[in-house]
């Protein structure tokens, strides 16, 4: 579900982003880390075979389909673990996005190695839209339920990146607020993927089929009244911008 429905209407949109930045080339190496189904993976691949690229995660599942969705004829290693203890050992690659699945997750650039380059990005949301998430999250599932969207929008500044960044121990920093234009066919289907198709399916594991269809049918009602004068179009269509901190970087030293 999130290889069907969320890739192509955000996934996919910032890595095509990512990769024309980095612009690996053919011999390169590229990691990219903590990505889900691996579609920066994909992308580099494509761009710069021959060469070295590993798709890490800590997800089998998301693995498994990463490379069910990958042409088999693409030079891709797969690896399953943690971007906070990269497997990897001596030099490190080409280019690396920084995760956003909590606010931890950035510590592995805290000691690069001094051969490594990285490329970055971090998303954030509207606060508005994050205000809303979090309120609907919240009465329907209960305090703290939104914890994890919250994760992925830790930089409410893009000088916030940079200094984590430049602390890291890179140099020629730079920081883009780059807007991507998101759809989806209603609230309700954004709701449901969100609610199934990504870390936030664990507040509705315990819950019976028919509960958890309450809750995301009452969350969509909720978000729909709101979002509607703004983001809803005629036909239904949830469509909003998704603005987000994209850094690149280069190795100190």
């Amino acid at each position: 579900m999130y290889e069907r429905n969320l890739v192509p209407a955000i996934t996919s949109l910032w890595a095509a982003d990512l990769i024309a930045r980095a612009q690996p080339k053919s011999g390169e190496a590229v990691l990219d880390v903590a990505r889900g189904t691996e579609v920066v993976t994909r992308l580099a691949a494509r761009n710069m075979a021959p060469g070295r690229v590993v798709g890490l995660d800590l997800n089998p599942g998301m693995l498994a389909v990463a490379r069910a969705a990958a042409d088999s004829e693409l030079p891709i290693e797969w690896v399953e673990g943690s971007a906070l203890g990269l497997p990897f050992p001596g030099r490190l690659l080409r280019c690396r996005p920084l995760p956003t699945r909590t606010p931890v997750l950035p510590g592995p650039v805290a000691s690069p190695s001094r051969d490594e380059a990285g490329t970055g990005g971090l998303r954030s949301a509207c606060p508005q839209r994050l205000q809303c998430h979090r309120a609907h999250a919240c009465a329907h599932l209960g305090a703290g339920a939104s914890n994890t969207k919250r994760a992925e929008h830790i930089f409410a500044e893009a000088e916030e990146l940079r200094t984590l960044v430049s602390g890291a121990g890179f140099d020629q920093v730079e920081i883009h607020t780059v807007t991507q234009q998101v759809a989806f066919p209603s609230v309700l289907d954004y709701v449901r993927f969100q609610l199934t198709a990504t870390p936030m399916a664990v507040l509705l594991s315990e819950r019976s089929q028919f509960d958890r269809e309450a809750v995301i049918n009452a969350i969509a009602s909720d978000a729909q009244s709101v979002l509607l004068d703004s983001y809803v179009l005629a036909d239904g269509r949830l469509r909003f911008p998704q603005e987000g901190y994209v850094a690149t970087a280069v190795s100190g030293g």
